[in-house]
């Protein structure tokens, strides 16, 4: 059973890190080690993300209400492809279809063996210097209206390396924006948008799968985080592409070096478990 207390400390935690490019996954599994409390579970961070989803909703309204009824326009006039507005549900919903299938294959890992801290420690380093490198020499003038469908997939294959613990959804789908020569902050934005599907999936499957194991936990408990989580991931959203606008990704890129630095010595020492 996961306490009050705790629910609000994870919901602070997935609503922060979701959205910037340092693993929800990583400090939802890490941040309770170090407090000595109980691994919420995949399931359980799954779920809570759905709160970070109604933040993405709420945030984006605008724009998911333009796309919606420019798709609907292009559907009834033969034409669904023909505008930049009607085109965009189609790209986001082909850019979900590699994390759907990657996450199928290798749920079995993904929920197992790679919550390893090893494992997170050394994706936190190694997506890291590969997120700072490209974004080091990345001079990305694209914006999102250049969005087409080849870019669709490829940020999706890399929202697919999201399911390693510790890489992180945002991360991965903004070093694969810059290195596709998009701005940082119409990068930021296209990874935005393309996770409410994969978050959406993801979560309303845990919850129907592991309704049992999560009835263990406490609903009570799982709805304030989830709560918790959409209002902190709304602050978050708003922050971060403000921030990308005149900043680059290395006060993260540093961040995630020294965590998981500090992650290898603590574990090298005995003070953490790796599972």
């Amino acid at each position: 059973m996961i306490q009050l207390t705790e629910a609000v400390l994870l919901g602070i935690i997935q609503g922060l890190t979701e959205f910037i490019p340092v693993s929800s996954t990583a400090h939802l599994r890490v941040i309770p080690a170090l407090l000595g409390l109980p691994d919420p579970g995949a399931a359980y961070s799954a779920v809570i993300q759905l709160g970070t989803l109604i933040s993405l909703l709420i945030y984006f309204r605008r724009d998911l209400t333009t796309f919606t009824i420019a798709s609907v326009q292009g559907l009834f006039s033969g034409k669904p492809f023909e505008e930049e507005n009607s085109r965009m549900l189609w790209f986001l919903a082909v850019g979900t279809v590699p994390v759907c299938i990657f996450g199928l294959l290798f749920s079995k890992y993904i929920t197992g063996d790679l919550r390893s801290l090893y494992v997170i420690a050394a994706s936190l380093i190694v997506f890291a210097i590969i997120l700072y490198a490209v974004d080091r020499y990345s001079k990305g003038t694209k914006q999102i209206g250049d969005f087409n469908l080849r870019d669709a997939l490829l940020i999706g294959l890399a929202q697919s390396l999201a399911l390693i613990p510790g890489a992180s959804r945002s991360g991965m789908t903004l070093m694969m924006g810059l290195g596709l020569k998009y701005t940082r902050e119409s990068s930021m934005r296209i990874s935005f948008l393309l996770s409410i599907p994969a978050i959406a999936l993801s979560g309303f499957y845990e919850l129907y799968k592991e309704r049992e194991a999560l009835a263990a936990t406490g609903f009570p408990g799982l709805l304030v985080a989830t709560v918790v989580s959409a209002i902190v991931g709304y602050l978050s959203v708003a922050f971060l592409l403000k921030f990308l606008r005149t900043h680059s990704t290395a006060l993260f890129a540093v961040y995630r070096i020294v965590l998981g630095v500090i992650l290898l010595v603590l574990l090298k020492m005995g003070y953490l478990s790796a599972l």
